[in-house]
């Protein structure tokens, strides 16, 4: 990696060293995600509630932008399977879809994510990512490939389900619908299905969907299956459209505001997640912030020319990444291949059957399902695998939005608790060294008479700050302590409340005439300890730079210093 890579221009950070190599493949890989966009793109938008061109639109603008200012190499941005879910479930609400009014709440509500993460980038809040933490992601991914897929039920079976995207709803419709299943309908979605299933198995490089999508529309074309109900996508219009703004309502604001934050940081999440692993393999960085203002920038842009909400594809990253791709630009060379296809070609998808684009989604939907991650989460700390399974369930249950709030209030309970209840170890001193661990954990740690030692495994703030008082009390009480030295290497950051709980500790062990003595104080901690008065209360002579130089110090005052120096020297 270079050495400037983290000083790269804001346009352009990957042209430095570009050469004719580097291009190969970013024109390999960019033909090859542009092939597979073209049938994703369309059903996207379907499953948005929109026409299939506007899935084009999305595969425009927003890929230009994003090779020009992303700092990802290997991440393929355009439209999404889950923020087209989350997309549909919002605006679903305010208008009918396909509707001209559905479609101009749709383009605001990517006006609306754009402006938030520009907003968020430039005031360099890349830290939000951090509150979607990754079993709320796990779990939220699953249980909304699962409604995804559902969603799609009525066009693989050639029913009008209506608009409800709870998965039991729609379940126990479609099966109590069965009778008017149209047969011609669901064998061709079925057929694609298992095709692209096939060919991800044993032709992982041949671009299924597209394969699937040629093939259907041949047979719909001469089996003539269009004038026996089998619903096709019919005219798309040809060109680009005129760049405007979305129409503007203070009511559609207010009622898709909370889907614009929700589908912002969710965007950024997965964003950051993909860069992350294409980083850490290919030996460069991705810059959170950056990411913010690039992915801010594609959904304003591509607003003013009718696009849906985008982001990063998991799916179409790693045909980017298995393609060749070296730097962004692979993106607009997808972008070129769509541009041609608006331009000159849509006429060729008159004939693709509805069923084909269910085939789509469902499978691509299904592969984001991760029992192993849910495992994996179980198997190695209760609590993640606990909120991830909460987080699917309460999202198949109550609804997208309401899903993802539900992972965040139990990430917040369960960050609340580790707070209110950290680990706080009671020190002892090993053998032969200046080292000291905690007793349960240590046989032959070492504790001296009338010392206590004791260590806060977190930041010391109001969660816990009545705790550590307790804790303190008690152990002063149980071992007749003279002296407690507190252990703060593990605290970040003070607040006014445990400034003060630390105030009342000294007070109340001084009125006992005990010592309290505090270690390993990080400079910020110290400054707040000083400017608050609290320093000059306790004394500035009983902090030490280490519990070494406190308990030595402690045990010289009473002339015992013997007993600890006995022990560090063989």
């Amino acid at each position: 990696m270079n050495s400037g890579e983290t000083a790269n221009p804001f346009f352009l950070p990957w042209r430095r060293g570009y050469n004719r190599a580097l291009f190969k493949g970013d024109l390999a890989a960019g033909l090859t995600v542009g092939i597979v966009l073209i049938p994703q793109g369309m059903a996207y938008a379907l499953l948005a509630g929109v026409p299939p061109v506007y899935g084009l639109y999305a595969s425009l603008i927003p890929l230009f932008v994003y090779a020009l200012i992303g700092t990802s190499r290997q991440l393929a941005v355009g439209v999404v399977a889950i923020d087209s879910l989350i997309v549909a479930a919002a605006v679903g609400a305010l208008a009918p879809s396909t509707s001209e009014e559905f479609i101009g709440h749709v383009v605001l509500l990517a006006l609306m994510v754009g402006i938030i993460q520009l907003a968020m980038g430039l005031l360099r809040f890349g830290f939000v990512v951090r509150l979607l933490s990754r079993p709320v992601i796990t779990g939220f991914t699953a249980a909304a490939a699962i409604i995804i897929g559902m969603s799609q039920l009525q066009h693989l079976m050639g029913l009008s389900l209506g608009r409800n995207l709870n998965v039991f709803v729609l379940l126990s419709e479609a099966l109590s619908r069965t009778g008017d299943i149209h047969p011609e309908s669901m064998y061709i979605g079925l057929s694609g299905m298992v095709l692209m299933l096939v060919m991800m198995k044993w032709m992982p490089r041949v671009p299924g969907p597209l394969v699937v999508v040629f093939i259907s529309a041949m047979i719909v074309y001469f089996a003539r299956l269009d004038t026996i109900g089998v619903a096709i996508v019919g005219t798309i219009p040809a060109g680009l459209p005129m760049p405007s703004l979305p129409p503007f309502s203070y009511e559609a604001f207010r009622e898709l505001f909370p889907t614009a934050i929700t589908l912002s940081l969710i965007q950024f999440m997965g964003v950051i997640s993909l860069g992350k692993v294409f980083a850490a393999k290919h030996g460069h960085r991705v810059q959170p912030n950056e990411e913010l203002i690039a992915l801010g920038a594609m959904n304003l842009a591509g607003s003013a020319f009718h696009s849906l909400p985008v982001s990063g594809s998991y799916s179409r990253s790693a045909v980017n990444d298995r393609a060749g791709s070296k730097t962004p630009f692979s993106n607009a060379i997808a972008a070129l291949l769509i541009l041609c296809t608006v331009l000159f070609l849509t006429p060729l998808f008159f004939y693709l059957p509805i069923p084909i684009f269910a085939s789509i989604i469902m499978v691509a939907a299904f592969g984001l399902v991760n029992v192993s991650e849910v495992r994996y989460l179980l198997k190695t700390k209760a609590v993640d695998g606990l909120i991830a399974l909460l987080t699917f369930f309460g999202t198949l249950a109550l609804g997208i939005e309401q899903g993802i709030l539900v992972g965040l209030g139990l990430s917040v309970i369960a960050i609340m608790y580790r707070i209110g209840r950290p680990n706080v170890a009671v020190l002892g001193h090993l053998p032969l060294s200046r080292s000291f661990r905690d007793i349960n954990n240590h046989s032959t740690a070492h504790q001296f008479e009338g010392v206590v030692m004791i260590r806060i495994d977190a930041s010391f703030s109001f969660a816990n700050a009545d705790l550590l008082q307790d804790l303190i009390q008690e152990h002063a009480s149980a071992q007749h302590a003279k002296a407690i030295i507190l252990d703060a290497s593990s605290v970040n950051d003070l607040d006014t409340t445990a400034l003060s709980a630390l105030a009342d500790i000294n007070r109340t062990l001084r009125s006992g005439e005990v010592l309290f003595c505090l270690t390993s104080l990080r400079q910020k901690a110290l400054d707040m300890l000083a400017s608050s008065g609290i320093m000059a209360e306790i004394g500035p002579s009983q902090f030490y730079l280490s519990t070494d130089v406190a308990l030595l110090d402690v045990l010289t005052k009473w002339g015992r210093e013997g007993e600890y120096l006995d022990r560090i020297e063989p």
